[in-house]
């Protein structure tokens, strides 16, 4: 992984040489790469290394000054340290809510002349799935952008595919709802679904501590297992009533 940091005071050569002498140093920094005339360090790491961390390996040296730059790296959003403390259920508790919410919604609603309807149950609950996480990234949807660009393997290339997300989940959730073009509707969410999916194998393959932003960026929820099964829900109910419409 590779942050962007500003640094000020350096004024040569010889300055640029010995603040990527002294960054590289630090375990965990594989490669330091100094733009001198931008004031900027592209710092190449193992694993997260905190701010501060960084900024004292340069303390014998007050004229440099280190601090993070405010730019768009695709970099991972990791969790904050105090979540570790958390029981699974504490962390998940949002989640939880909502699932629970959606349930029994589509249980009252699926229900019809004492028969259990399946095909109905999958699409109400995909409809307010989709409504209810679409809603929670629209409350910051640049703050969701720059988080889900962080491990989403199409929004890792082009920003704005989180931005566009949040939208068709919006639109698939309101499709499911009036029962716009069935299938068309599904065909759009198991490709979607699939494609996401794929960021979140990743980080939870590679035990990476970054936060999902299923929810937007007002819950500080881990990338975890839970977030493949709620992908894998979705992509699953929607290829059984593809599969059902053929």
């Amino acid at each position: 992984m590779t942050h962007t940091y500003n640094i000020t005071g350096m004024t040569c050569t010889g300055c640029q040489a010995k603040v990527q002498g002294l960054l590289s140093k630090i375990p965990g920094v594989t490669n330091v790469a100094i733009d001198l005339p931008q004031g900027t360090a592209d710092i190449t790491m193992a694993q997260h290394i905190a701010t501060p961390t960084l900024k004292d390996a340069l303390k014998d040296y007050p004229k440099y000054q280190l601090s993070e730059a405010q730019t768009h790296q695709h970099t991972p959003i990791f969790m904050e340290e105090e979540t570790d403390n958390r029981t699974w259920l504490a962390t998940y508790k949002p989640i939880l809510i909502i699932f629970g919410y959606v349930t029994v919604i589509t249980l009252f609603t699926s229900f019809s002349g004492g028969t259990f309807h399946w095909m109905k149950a999958m699409t109400v609950f995909m409809s307010g799935f989709f409504l209810t996480f679409s809603m929670f990234k629209m409350l910051d949807l640049q703050g969701f952008a720059d988080s889900y660009s962080s491990y989403d393997i199409v929004a890792k290339k082009f920003r704005g595919w989180g931005l566009i997300y949040a939208f068709i989940e919006l639109f698939l959730g309101l499709a499911y709802a009036i029962n716009f073009e069935p299938f068309i509707t599904n065909v759009i969410t198991f490709v979607v679904m699939t494609v996401s999916i794929i960021g979140v194998l990743q980080s939870v393959l590679n035990k990476q501590k970054i936060k999902c932003a299923c929810l937007g960026t007002g819950f500080n929820l881990p990338m975890s297992t839970v977030t493949i099964i709620e992908d894998g829900m979705m992509i699953l109910m929607s290829a059984v009533m593809l599969v059902a419409m053929l």
